[in-house]
């Protein structure tokens, strides 16, 4: 309908999400006020008025700038006042009509306006698009079933092209942008070809929820079925009686595995599982295999990650809180966690801490793990002799297991813990396999993101894992292990370090545990020193905690018993609580001897000194050994011997002597097996002394192996032996050439009190050791 209008002005009523179109019949609720009184001025005329859309529905009065410029002219047919103060009224679409400027109106919107009028140049192509689009809204409604027979009846009887087009867009369930793009198309051809479009992507989506929608049914289907099908059987076995039953245990494992985030190849292998768990007789011994296996798939961390920020500052404050000194050890572990932060994931050695026993390897491992906010997991390794301890076993009986890794995982609960795998030099082997071979696929970096472990026999990532392992010593662990490992050694401490640990770590944690206080119990730094001299020698602190633990419960008893209010440990009375010293302190001898040398050893437990003793008596040149020795220092002792025969001259002793004398080599403590190439100088010097009457040093304590030409070659464990030397009183060492660079390990304050000679031949050895006294008979004169 064409509308002639003088005026070219007509009251404007924004509309909220709703367009008409042309020819549609339509109830409004209008609430707005603008809106009513623009209602109310289109009743006084003609009742006319121009819809529009405001452009965003959320807003409640949208001005000028926000509403389209393009709307529908509409007759208002009838109003009808509601209780809320809302207007219902009955609108007919008529025309197009574009904006062409607003008029200034307080009251209500108000604008000039001008009709737009259908265009149709090619009557065959719109004839032809007409029945494409009338087959396509056909085929919609039969598809959607949301527009009812009759209106497609209704809609096929218009001859108008535009008409058409605009009545079918105004059953389609479009966004208002694409309404909107519609109703300012006045081109009848463009506006067609648009419905067209519109109307094939509208069949395509029906048809991809119509396949949902099947896939989902079935399904649904399915579920409801298996659902109906376990109910019943549960019914039924609790009619005949039976508590539990294969299908029973099914549907608790698939209630786990629902609330379970599984990589879809371990889910689709626990269903699996359960399959056949289900299929399994309730008397089948292997239906308890079968549970256990699924059970451990369900409780392993598959994708479970600990989300944690390395920060070095907070790493390094923790740190130092738990441990004091070992400045080297903090510094290699916050180059490792450097790093890390840097690349994201580290596929980079497995750190492996060496040192005695209780210098705090264990305890570091779980320091590293709270400075990094991560889950520590730790296992034992003394003592393991059974390849299935770390591979587990087959599922092939009935109390078959995972191995400890994938247990510790378990434990663990997530894919990246801190993994401590303690005493990996305690492992042995026996008929059962080597574990330490088994070991070798774990701590491989390139190799442990496909770990198999027999028992789960799915290949399981271990890439994520930081593996730490310790070690007292180096020897008991075999080469291909130790070759996958960054040795970090954490040597024994020195006795400024145990006080200090002692005052700032051990003391105030016995005295929380035993639930004392500084005021109540008094142990000064004297005491602290007497308990580290006298009652404990170790290259750790572990005694040292025990003893003063013992303190504590001491002190405990007695203010319990009312005794006394506090308790005061002196350096004089700590002999009444711990009975009398245990270990001397100070030299290995009071005074120089002759045929007497004071060595250094190294042990698992640390650095310790030795006492050899050669005694010689009338014979026929006999060398015997005792102290029970190993095959390394009795070669030491017979190639010591040549070299004297060899040098007989230049030391002033018979040369004959080997054949006039017997020679005796002890070394005390002979219950302790000794054996190592240190001792070499050691009873060189002692022989000397012996067979010459010139006393050895008692401050000198020496180390080095010796060669029948009697030059001096490096030994290991410097630092342990240095501090062990410390810890007895030495003030002079003897030590290799060689091993002068091993000195920057040696702490400065023991370098300070002890004098270091370094030694290439055993003439230099004998200069130094040997002090001739006023009365002695022989001295010597070395080159």
């Amino acid at each position: 309908m064409a509308l002639e209008n003088k005026n070219k002005t007509l009251p404007v009523m924004p509309l909220r999400g709703l367009i008409v179109y042309p020819s549609m019949v339509l109830h409004l609720d209008v609430g707005r006020e603008k809106s009513i009184r623009a209602l109310e001025k289109a009743m006084v005329e003609d009742s006319l008025i121009l819809l529009v859309s405001q452009k965003d529905v959320q807003i409640d009065e949208p001005e000028i700038e926000e509403i389209f410029h393009m709307g529908t002219i509409a007759k208002v047919r009838q109003m009808l006042k509601l209780p809320n103060d809302t207007i219902r009224v009955l609108v007919e679409g008529l025309d197009r009509a574009r904006i062409v400027e607003f008029v200034d109106n307080d009251e209500y919107f108000e604008a000039n306006y001008e009709v737009m009028e259908d265009s149709n140049d090619d009557k065959l192509e719109t004839e032809a698009l007409m029945r494409l689009v009338l087959a396509q809204f056909e085929q919609y409604i039969k598809m959607s079933k949301k527009i009812s027979q009759e209106t497609l009846s209704t809609i096929s009887d218009i001859e108008e092209p535009g008409r058409l087009a605009d009545l079918i867009g105004s059953h389609l369930s479009l966004k208002l942008k694409d309404k909107q793009e519609l109703l300012e198309t006045p081109d009848v051809v463009q506006r067609l070809e648009k419905i067209h479009e519109i109307l094939n992507n509208e069949r395509e989506v029906l048809e991809l929820e119509k396949k949902i929608s099947q896939r989902v049914k079935k399904q649904m289907e399915k579920t409801q079925k298996e659902y109906y099908l376990r109910e019943q059987m549960k019914a039924i076995q609790k009619e005949l009686g039976e508590k539990e039953s294969r299908v029973q245990e099914g549907m608790e494992l698939r209630e786990k595995l629902a609330a379970k985030n599984l990589p879809e190849n371990i889910k689709e292998k626990v269903i699996k599982e359960i399959e056949r768990l289900e299929k399994m007789p309730q008397s089948s011994a292997e239906g308890t295999v079968a549970r256990n296996y699924v059970e451990w798939l369900l409780d392993v961390p598959w994708s479970e990650e600990t989300e944690g920020t390395i920060e070095i500052k907070e790493c390094e404050k923790i740190l130092n809180e738990d441990h004091y000194g070992l400045d080297k050890v903090k510094e290699r572990i916050l180059e490792y966690l450097a790093v890390q932060q840097m690349v994201g994931k580290l596929k980079g050695p497995i750190i492996c801490f060496v040192g005695p026993p209780g210098v705090g390897k264990t305890s570091f491992a779980k320091s590293i793990a709270r400075s990094i906010n991560r889950k520590f997991v730790r296992i034992s390794l003394g003592g393991v002799r059974d390849e299935a301890e770390i591979r587990g076993h087959r599922r092939t009986y009935i109390g078959s297991m995972p191995g400890r890794i994938m247990q510790g995982m378990k434990t663990a609960g997530t894919i990246n813990p801190v993994f401590l795998l303690d005493e990996i030099d305690k492992m042995s082997m026996d008929f059962r396999g080597d574990p330490s071979a088994a070991l070798l696929e774990v701590l491989d970096p390139e190799q442990n993101n496909t770990f198999s472990d027999h028992y789960i026999e799915i290949p399981y990532d271990l890439s994520k894992v930081m593996f730490i392992t310790t070690a007292n010593s180096i020897s008991g662990i075999p080469r291909p292990l130790l070759d996958r490992m960054e040795l970090v050694q954490i040597p024994g401490y020195t006795e400024l370090e145990k006080k200090k640990i002692a005052e700032g770590y051990l003391l105030p944690k016995q005295l929380r545990e035993h639930g004392l206080t500084k005021d109540q119990v008094r142990i000064n730094e004297e005491v602290v020193e007497k308990v580290i001299r006298e009652y404990t020698r170790e290259a750790g602190v572990r005694n040292l905690e025990r003893q003063l633990a013992n303190l504590c419960r001491k002190a405990a008893k007695i203010l319990v018993s009312r005794e006394k209010k506090r308790v005061q440990y002196t350096a004089a009375n700590l002999s009444k609580y711990l009975g009398a010293s245990r270990f001397r302190f100070g030299l290995a001898e009071k005074e120089d001897q002759v045929g007497v040398a004071t060595g250094l050893a190294w042990t698992e437990m640390g650095g310790d000194i030795l006492s050899i003793e050669v005694a010689i008596t009338k014979g026929k040149g006999k060398l015997t050994l005792t102290g029970k020795l190993g095959s390394v220092m009795q070669e030491s002792a017979q190639a010591a011997f040549s070299y004297i025969r060899s040098r007989s001259d230049a030391l002033k002793i018979e040369s004959d002597f080997y054949e006039k004398y017997d020679v005796h080599i002890h070394v005390p403590e002979g219950a302790t097996p000794k054996d190592g190439p240190s001792a070499g100088i050691s009873m060189a010097t002692a022989m000397v002394s012996a067979f010459t009457g010139i006393p050895i040093a008692k401050e000198v304590a020496m180390t080095g192996e010796i060669t029948l030409r009697g030059r001096v070659l490096p030994i290991g464990g410097v630092k342990e032996k240095i501090l062990s030397a410390h810890r007895s009183g030495i003030t002079t060492v003897l030590l290799p050439k060689e091993n002068e660079k091993d000195l920057e390990d040696v702490p400065e304050s023991v370098r300070k009190t002890i004098k270091v000679h370094l030694v290439e031949h055993l003439d230099e050895v004998l200069k130094l050791a040997l002090r001739p006294g006023k009365d002695a008979s022989t001295t010597i004169e070395v080159k």
